[in-house]
């Protein structure tokens, strides 16, 4: 079953028993408001949930595009836009194809499976009410996450890699990758069958992009001359700083969907609530991120990074995805602080190891997302840790053999890098054929 069928079967004894709001008073004690409204009203409410959250997200990626467009050097700038639009459009067809069939593919053995290819939508005016929501509501709000996962290799290979090989790696990843690590807890799969807990997807999503993200890294090598023979790092500085903390600004208000619309439900007054709930704590672990990378900075270089502030912010909110509803205000600061300090730590640690992420996606998607990950245990005490433990591991080994078979295929059929002269020159002259910024000298 998948998670929106887990959480309508826990209430269905409730929905059965609907009561209209009452305010009386019996013996000192006032009577609550009913907990659920009627059923077609909780579709519509549920539906809408889906489909705000949905939109949300999917305006997260204006965000990745222009935080991307930002921290990229000006003639990269339209391959980074087209990389963007292009991925989300992929991901869109091919979780429809085949994504999200395996991501819920019903009763499976728990590991991989195919269910219903393509997803098939309801007709014109129907509704199944039984369900809770409208299932285009839910496909259009999964295909959203699942354009998220690919945004992530785009910022950390961007600068050095071909248009057309990226393209097929997200065809891969949307639609097999991706899809295959939903199946296994949101799906109902073994890690929901342990007690693996991630809420809107640390792990899930922002792990799953992240190790694609390594593993092509790796195996992609750095931008030409961004680290010298004597272990000196070059840096290549953004082109446009107020486009990169747009993109930021954007990408957190997209996160209220992401995490918000994620407890899947709005048709009782708990659940609106909670709904609430998410969204200060999903705020409040970015503003951590934020304070925390300025603070560090500031101690570090004697100067603030305002690179590592955004990134400070996003690795805020990557921690607090995975439970964003069980925590308290304070507890949602220290697992966004410390989101923020992973990345000010990581970013240099990835440049000693010589791994260049051009955008800090790595600390951002993967490390703060395991430690998010792990961090439920500190709020949810149902939530077994070997079971979280289990989802990292499982998730780091699966989809970095998966990404690393396909990152070298395409290296060995097509070549994954342009040229040496195409890469100074700039991906928009070499492969895009529109410069972003064609009045600009190149940088």
């Amino acid at each position: 079953m998948d998670r929106n069928t887990i959480k309508w079967g826990m209430r269905a004894v409730a929905a059965a028993a609907l009561v209209a709001p009452v305010a009386a008073f019996a013996q000192d004690e006032a009577v609550p408001a009913a907990e659920m409204v009627g059923g077609g009203t909780a579709y519509i409410l549920n539906t809408l949930l889906f489909l705000i959250g949905g939109f949300l997200v999917m305006w997260m990626a204006a965000g990745f595009a222009m935080l991307e467009a930002g921290l990229v050097r000006s003639k990269n700038v339209s391959m980074q836009c087209l990389k963007n639009i292009a991925l989300y459009s992929i991901a869109g067809i091919m979780f429809w194809v085949i994504g999200y069939g395996i991501a819920y593919p019903g009763d499976f053995n728990g590991y991989f499976a195919f269910g219903s290819i393509p997803y098939a939508m309801q007709g014109v005016g129907e509704a199944d009410v039984e369900t809770g929501y409208s299932v285009a509501s839910d496909w259009f709000f999964q295909m959203v996450f699942c354009a998220t996962t690919a945004s992530i290799v785009s910022g950390t290979l961007a600068e050095r890699i071909k248009i057309w090989p990226f393209l097929i790696f997200t065809v891969i990843l949307t639609g097999v990758i991706y899809p295959t690590v939903v199946s296994w807890e949101w799906g109902g799969g073994f890690l929901d069958q342990m007690g693996f807990s991630d809420f809107a997807g640390s792990t899930l999503v922002h792990s799953t992009g992240g190790w694609a993200a390594l593993t092509g890294a790796i195996i992609l090598g750095a931008r030409m001359g961004r680290y010298g023979p004597d272990g000196k790092v070059n840096v290549f500085p953004g082109t446009n700083i107020p486009l990169a903390t747009l993109g930021t600004f954007i990408l957190w208000l997209g996160w209220f969907g992401f995490n918000g619309a994620s407890q899947l439900a709005m048709g009782t007054v708990g659940d609106v609530s909670d709904v609430s709930k998410i969204f200060v704590n999903t705020n409040m672990a970015a503003c951590a991120g934020v304070v925390v990378a300025i603070i560090l900075t500031q101690i570090l270089y004697k100067k603030i990074d305002v690179t590592m502030a955004l990134n400070g912010a996003l690795a805020g909110l990557v921690s607090i995805t995975a439970e964003p509803l069980t925590p308290s205000v304070p507890m949602a600061l220290l697992i966004g602080g410390i989101g923020g300090a992973i990345v000010v730590f990581a970013v240099p640690m990835l440049d000693k190891l010589k791994i260049d992420d051009v955008v800090g996606a790595i600390p951002v998607h993967l490390m703060a997302g395991i430690w998010g990950t792990l961090a439920v245990c500190l709020t949810n005490g149902d939530v077994p840790f070997v079971a979280q433990i289990t989802g990292v591991i499982a998730t780091g080994v699966v989809v970095s053999i998966l990404s690393g078979i396909v990152w070298f295929v395409l290296k060995l059929v097509m070549g994954l890098r342009p040229s040496a002269e195409d890469e100074l020159l700039g991906l928009d002259k070499a492969e895009v054929g529109v410069e972003a910024y064609p009045e600009f000298v190149n940088g």
